[in-house]
C-alpha cells in the first residue's frame, strides 16, 4: 500500500494490512508529504523490528515494519496514515534458528530472498525522514536499528525516540502493565498475529491511540512528550 510522495517504493505491511484499515482516519492528510503538512501538524512514525534474539550486541535485524502517524496539536488529534506505511525484510546470508523462526514466522526462503540490508536501511531512512520515531521498549529498536545503521552505512541515526510503554505507564500510573501484550489487554486490543513485525506496529499504533487523551492533556509539543515518557523512566529507575 503505497502513496503519492517523495518517498521511495513502500514496502506494505503483508498479512497486518487490514487492521490498518480499521485504525485509519481519512482526514485529508492521505498520500502527503511530510514538507506539505498544515502548521501545527507533525509526522512521527510508529516502529516495530523483528531480530535472530534478544542480544542487541550481537544479534541481527531481520524486518522493520514503520507507520506513519499525523498529530494534529490544535485539535489534539492522532492520526493513523494508512498510506504512510513500510515494511523490509533484511536479505541474511544465514537464516536464524528454528525456534526463532517459529516465533516471528519469517522462514528461511524469506530471509534468503529479503532486500539487500544496505538498501533496506537506505530506504528505512528515506521513509522516516527526520520524524520522531516511537516504539514499545524503545530501547531495543533503537540500539538493533543503531547499530547495524552504524555498521552498514557508516553512520548514526539521529531521530529522536519515545518509549510507548513508558507514556502508557505515565499515563495511567495505577494500570499494573508492563508488557505489550499486558497493556493490549488492559485496553482491550487483539492482535492476530503477535511477533510479526507489521502486526505488532499496528497494535502499538491502536495503544498509542489509546492513552493519546491523557498525553494530550500534558503534553504540547514532541519535546513535552518526550519529557513525559523520560519522567516515568526516571521513576522507573528510582
Amino acid at each position: 500500500m503505497s502513496a503519492a510522495g517523495p518517498f521511495p517504493r513502500r514496502l506494505a505491511p503483508q498479512g497486518a494490512a487490514r487492521r490498518l484499515v480499521q485504525l485509519a482516519w481519512w482526514s485529508g492528510w492521505f498520500g502527503r508529504a511530510p514538507g506539505s503538512l498544515p502548521a501545527a501538524t507533525e509526522r512521527w512514525v510508529v516502529l516495530d523490528v523483528e531480530t535472530s534474539g534478544l542480544d542487541v550486541a550481537r544479534d541481527r535485524l531481520l524486518a522493520i515494519a514503520a507507520v506513519g502517524l499525523r498529530v494534529d496539536w490544535a485539535r489534539r488529534r492522532l492520526d493513523v496514515c494508512l498510506g504512510d506505511s513500510f515494511e523490509v525484510v533484511l536479505r541474511q546470508v544465514q537464516a536464524s534458528s528454528r525456534d526463532n523462526i517459529l516465533l516471528h514466522g519469517i522462514g528461511v526462503q524469506s530471509q534468503r530472498e529479503g532486500l539487500d540490508p544496505v538498501e533496506a536501511l537506505r530506504a528505512f531512512e528515506a521513509f522516516v525522514g527526520e520524524a520522531p520515531l516511537l516504539a514499545f521498549h524503545s530501547a531495543f529498536d533503537e540500539a538493533l536499528i543503531g547499530r547495524h545503521v552504524r555498521q552498514l552505512l557508516g553512520h548514526r541515526l539521529v531521530n529522536p525516540w519515545a518509549d510507548i510503554e513508558h507514556l502508557c505507564a505515565a499515563t495511567h500510573p495505577r494500570v499494573r502493565a508492563r508488557s505489550l501484550d499486558e497493556w493490549m489487554a488492559h485496553f482491550g486490543i487483539t492482535c492476530p498475529k503477535r511477533h510479526q513485525a507489521a502486526a505488532d506496529t499496528l497494535a502499538e499504533c491502536e495503544l498509542l491511540q489509546s492513552v493519546w487523551p491523557a498525553v494530550a492533556k500534558e503534553c504540547r509539543s514532541w519535546r513535552q512528550v518526550r519529557r513525559l515518557a523520560a519522567s516515568r523512566r526516571w521513576l522507573a529507575a528510582h
